[in-house]
């Protein structure tokens, strides 16, 4: 049992087909709407291994050129985005910066047509996502953030111990991380009303996970790391958690365990 990591590019390759069938083609469609004409410009937040780029980049108009920025050199080393097109099926041209997001400056998208992210909400601090939408509102361009998790979890079928793990699991995401107060399930939230305060719209939508039978490699992963981060902040619930696993993978094994895991699709843009 370990608590998960979130930046490897193992565990972002074992998630992409489970985040893809998630995002929210809805605010995709509207994003693309309220691009400018002729070529445009995209920067990502948080690349990680570019899955955000590889699903939305054949959703958009172009021709396209993408700014990667993630804080983690090695994780930019594993992109592979040779083969995405644009919607008319024109490469796209990519741009990889190495940039932590405590020294994202106020016009860092200055030329940019949209910011994008994925997965990254809820790992950051409200004076850093206050930064994000401050850049995004001094540049005046729509903002697509995607699969924030708002804390949600059911398993099918049900365990007494469900709503213990899940507690701790969320506390943990709140957590206080080397002086940095993560955001976790409230990112969505927090997200959605600095943009208001900034007089910009916004939209959510639902991106669920939905695991079943033929998710196994990704549902024990999860599994694994959501009870380990439970357990890390509880420690007084490892012997229960445990067992817990042990149920939970026997279920697994006979292909009788389902998972929803809850995510939030936000895009903002200004009046």
């Amino acid at each position: 049992m370990s608590s998960l990591s979130t930046t490897t590019p193992s565990w972002l390759a074992l998630r992409a087909a489970a985040d893809d069938a998630a995002r929210s083609t809805e605010l995709a469609v509207l994003l693309a709407r309220l691009l400018p004409l002729g070529p445009v410009v995209l920067h990502d937040l948080g690349t990680g291994t570019g899955g955000m780029t590889r699903w939305l980049a054949p959703r958009l108009p172009g021709p396209q050129e993408w700014v990667l920025r993630d804080g983690d050199a090695a994780i930019l080393g594993h992109l592979d985005l040779d083969a995405v097109t644009d919607d008319a099926g024109r490469p796209i041209r990519v741009t990889a910066l190495v940039e932590a997001l405590e020294t994202l400056e106020l016009r860092a998208f200055d030329g940019a047509s949209a910011v994008t992210a994925s997965a990254l909400l809820d790992v950051v601090t409200r004076e850093e996502a206050a930064r994000i939408v401050r850049a995004c509102v001094e540049a005046r361009v729509p903002a697509l953030f995607s699969l924030s998790v708002t804390g949600a979890v059911v398993l099918d079928p049900p365990d007494a111990l469900d709503t213990a793990i899940g507690d701790a699991f969320n506390a943990h995401q709140r957590r206080d991380a080397e002086g940095r107060r993560l955001l976790g399930p409230d990112a969505a939230a927090v997200l959605i009303r600095l943009f208001a305060d900034a007089g910009w719209r916004a939209r959510t939508a639902p991106a669920p996970w939905h695991l079943g039978a033929a998710d196994t490699p990704l549902t024990a992963a999860w599994l694994d790391g959501w009870v380990g981060a439970a357990v890390e902040q509880c420690p007084e619930l490892a012997d229960e958690a445990e067992a817990y696993l042990v149920r939970r993978a026997a279920q697994l094994d006979e292909g009788a365990l389902r998972v929803t895991v809850s995510h939030q699709d936000v895009l903002a843009w200004p009046r």
